[in-house]
């Protein structure tokens, strides 16, 4: 249907690594596979847990009004201004009306006890919208965004699920499943593309689960495992991050717009090195992966402060996300 009404990317564009007219519209399936499956299995008995319904109905809300946003970006583009309106409008719903945000660090940089209100809120808009746009950004290969997103999903089901937090590990799982399943035509060579109404899809409902899992309280965990979880949650999302932060400092220094497209990010510098998109995308998998393993046995056999926690857990990621800029491409 996408080829038939000519709802394609085209390889146009220096930055882009596609070389043929590949559908963008494969986010109104992983729109429709999530929103039918969590409805479908959500778990009403679950209603003593805090927040359960208020995350449901309202990530139901914003879910629509981002895949419509999304969809209409797909197809005949959508004005910046516009989209920063949708996103104080998903903000102030999640924040404000659904009450979805983060209200302790967990000593995390000597911050302890409960945030103040204002700066609650403050913290986690900004959250939301880093998240949002840090899956936005890593959308650039076959499969990329879609594997690292089900990597991050599965982790926060996992958490959850230890936790006991049943509703929330099912919207992790779900995600999950469907970035699995659209995995199958993503993966290199795509045959389509998730466009901006997967993205924003998958980036809002990240969001949500790492915000609830910041607020996780650590004593509801098995016994052998109470981690610090703000620094957890960002190593599960380690990969849009590093590489969120590390092009929007690019862009910064060159006094050029943060959101200015470029050939900067990290899997641009793998197929620089002479790696097709599988194996970039295979390796880049394996570093979230790493971060996250290693940010667990840290917290579990690292008797140190959750700062000291948090420095070795970055060292580790900065390190390895380091590695392929400092080998030399093999032109040159």
């Amino acid at each position: 249907m996408a080829k038939l009404k000519h709802l394609v990317d085209e390889p146009s564009e220096e930055r882009k690594l596609h070389s043929r007219s590949i559908p963008t519209i494969g986010g109104i399936v992983i729109f429709g596979a999530i929103v039918f499956s969590y409805s479908l299995w959500f778990p009403e008995e679950y209603d003593h847990l805090p927040h359960m319904l208020t995350n449901f109905k309202h990530l139901i809300a914003i879910l629509i009004l981002l895949f419509f946003v999304g969809v209409k970006d797909d197809i005949i583009g959508t004005a910046p201004m516009k989209k920063l309106v949708a996103h104080m409008i998903v903000g102030f719903i999640l924040v404000i009306m659904a009450d979805i945000r983060i209200t302790s660090m967990h000593g995390l940089f000597g911050v302890t006890g409960e945030l103040e209100q204002w700066l609650s809120y403050m913290l986690s808009l900004f959250v939301y919208i880093v998240i949002v746009n840090a899956i936005n950004l890593i959308d650039g290969l076959d499969g990329l965004a879609g594997g690292i997103g089900f990597i991050i999903a599965s982790s926060f089901g996992v958490c959850f699920l230890i936790n006991g937090n049943v509703p929330l590990a099912l919207l992790g799982f779900v995600l999950g499943g469907a970035l699995l399943g659209f995995l199958v035509f993503n993966f290199s060579p795509a045959r389509i593309f998730m466009g901006d109404s997967g993205s924003l899809t998958i980036g809002a409902i990240i969001s949500v689960l790492a915000i609830n899992a910041v607020d996780l309280d650590p004593s509801k965990m098995k016994e052998y495992f109470e981690p610090n979880m703000p620094i957890l949650v960002m190593a599960i999302l380690v990969y849009p991050l590093m590489d969120t932060l590390r092009v929007f400092s690019i862009r910064a220094f060159k006094g050029v717009s943060p959101f200015t497209a470029d050939k900067n990010h990290i899997h641009h510098r793998f197929i620089a090195l002479g790696m097709n998109h599988r194996q970039t995308v295979l390796w880049l998998y394996l570093y979230n992966l790493v971060v996250i393993v290693s940010a667990f046995l840290i917290q579990m056999y690292i008797e140190v402060n959750s700062t000291i926690q948090f420095g070795l857990t970055f060292v580790i990621a900065a390190f390895l996300a380091t590695i392929p800029f400092i080998i030399k491409p093999k032109s040159a």
